[in-house]
C-alpha cells in the first residue's frame, strides 16, 4: 500500500507548538446554534489534533458567535456552506485582538488508515490514495477552507451535504453533523450562526 511508504516528519507536537495551541487529541462534541436550527458536530480531534484544537480555540474566543454563513455553492446534487470569519470582513477583523494575533493559515491535515500520525502539509494527488483515507467528504462533513495548495485557513470553515470524492485528501477534513442534518439543507446565504458552544 503506498499510502504506508509515507515518513512522518513532523507531527502535531511541532504545529501545535509553533501556532501556540493547546493540542486536543480526543474527539469532542460542539453544538451550532443558527437562524435555522440547531444542530451537533463531532470533532475528529483524535485523528485531526491541530485542526480541531485551533477550530476549539476558535470557538472559546468567540470569533463565530453572530457570523454569517458567507457563501453557498449549489450543485444538483451537493451543496457547500461556507462559515466563519471571512478574511474580507476587514471591520470584524481589526477588532478583535485574538485574530490580530492569530495566523492566517494552519498546515493541511489528513489522515491515513493504517498510518498511525496524520500527514502535514501534503495532499492527495493520485486517485488510487483516496481508497486508504480514514475520513472522506460525506453528508454533513466539515473542513477547512484551503488557504494554498497544502495549507486551510485558520478560521474559515465549510459543511457540504453529500459526497464528494473528487476533493476527498485535498482538505483537513476534522468532523461531522451526528445530529441535525436537516437544519443544514436549509441555511442559507446570511443566515447567522449564533452561538458554537463545545458539549464535551
Amino acid at each position: 500500500m503506498q499510502a504506508c511508504s509515507y515518513k512522518n516528519k513532523i507531527d502535531s507536537n511541532y504545529f501545535c507548538q509553533k501556532l501556540k495551541l493547546t493540542c486536543i487529541k480526543g474527539n469532542k462534541v460542539v453544538y451550532f446554534k443558527t437562524t435555522k436550527g440547531d444542530f451537533k458536530v463531532k470533532l475528529f480531534g483524535k485523528d485531526n489534533p491541530v485542526t480541531v484544537s485551533n477550530f476549539l480555540e476558535n470557538i472559546n474566543n468567540n470569533i463565530y458567535s453572530n457570523q454569517k454563513f458567507y457563501k453557498i455553492i449549489n450543485y444538483s446534487q451537493i451543496k457547500f456552506i461556507h462559515g466563519g470569519v471571512n478574511p474580507e470582513n476587514k471591520f470584524f477583523i481589526e477588532r478583535n485582538q485574538y485574530l490580530k494575533n492569530k495566523s492566517p493559515s494552519i498546515p493541511l491535515e489528513i489522515k491515513f488508515k493504517e498510518e498511525i500520525k496524520p500527514r502535514y502539509q501534503y495532499q492527495i494527488n493520485n486517485p488510487y490514495e483516496t481508497k486508504d483515507l480514514l475520513n472522506i467528504f460525506e453528508s454533513g462533513s466539515i473542513a477547512m477552507v484551503k488557504s494554498g495548495k497544502n495549507s486551510s485557513s485558520s478560521t474559515e470553515f465549510f459543511f457540504v451535504t453529500n459526497e464528494i470524492p473528487e476533493l476527498d485528501g485535498r482538505y483537513s477534513i476534522f468532523g461531522k453533523i451526528i445530529k441535525g442534518l436537516d437544519v443544514l439543507e436549509k441555511i442559507e446565504k446570511g443566515d447567522f450562526i449564533k452561538e458554537v458552544k463545545i458539549f464535551n
